[in-house]
């Protein structure tokens, strides 16, 4: 009897846990450690790849040229094996796309915080934040980058196949000029494009699912 009583408990936990992670739209894969914080590019990678959403700042054509900044979804690349380089399905109606067609000057910012793995302020140095910041382009439709592009971003954001056809959706890439990390006092950390595309960061062995 006691036996019955604690597997219909187990059963219950399990769907209840099956239920949530089904239902939760930021429910993700996730590394369990960053990496150490003197490796600077492979901390700036690890942010890149852990995070799904970041600021997009474009020039705006609207007001004069003045700076606009916009949250979008993003990704890397498939869980563990991001290349670095933020890929955005950007819509045409959003001033974020209009001003990238007429000036691809763009810079693009991600926190530590949404990750979950820092408890302090989002300010606070000890919290990492990382701006790439560089050229926002549109990748040619249906060639093979795109095609990658968009298995990254469905993979990660898998409600996007679902947004409507009509609203001329395309496939953006950030193509990075400057790195801009701050992970620990100090002030900003010294990346170079060839060392923070050259990083490996993920241990594709050790992963968690957090929500």
């Amino acid at each position: 009897m006691e036996l019955q009583v604690r597997l219909r408990q187990i059963f219950f936990f399990s769907f209840f846990l099956l239920t949530v992670l089904e239902h939760s739209y930021s429910a993700r894969i996730l590394t369990i450690s960053k990496p150490d914080r003197h490796d600077v590019a492979a901390s700036a990678r690890w942010l890149v790849s852990q995070n799904i959403w970041g600021v997009l700042s474009t020039l705006s054509i609207e007001h004069q040229g003045a700076p606009f900044g916009n949250v979008v979804s993003f990704s890397d690349g498939l869980p563990g094996k991001g290349n670095g380089i933020p890929f955005f399905y950007l819509t045409s109606l959003d001033p974020t796309t209009r001003n990238a067609l007429k000036d691809a000057r763009a810079s693009f910012t991600v926190s530590e915080s949404p990750i979950g793995t820092c408890k302090r302020d989002p300010m606070d140095p000890t919290c990492s934040k990382l701006t790439l910041t560089g050229k926002l382009l549109q990748l040619d439709e249906g060639s093979e980058e795109e095609e990658v592009a968009k298995k990254a971003l469905f993979t990660k954001h898998p409600e996007m196949m679902d947004w409507p056809k009509g609203h001329d959706f395309r496939v953006f890439k950030l193509e990075i000029i400057n790195i801009f990390l701050i992970n620990w006092y100090g002030g900003a950390k010294s990346i170079s494009v060839d060392e923070y595309l050259r990083s490996k960061s993920i241990d594709q062995s050790r992963f968690l699912f957090m929500t």
